[in-house]
């Protein structure tokens, strides 16, 4: 049977283990700009290549 007094209390200061940072937003929000522009330009210059 699971007793109360059997679980373990863990501070969210121990258990964390990524930071609070949001750097990875701004590298992921960056990137995904870069992505679609890039694939924009090689879609429009091929398109303007063609015609």
């Amino acid at each position: 049977m699971h007793l109360p007094e059997d679980e373990h209390k863990y501070s969210p200061e121990n258990v964390r283990g990524g930071s609070e940072e949001y750097v990875v937003r701004y590298v992921l929000g960056v990137s995904l700009c870069l992505a679609i522009l890039s694939l924009s330009a090689i879609w429009i210059s091929s398109a303007l290549a063609l015609s």
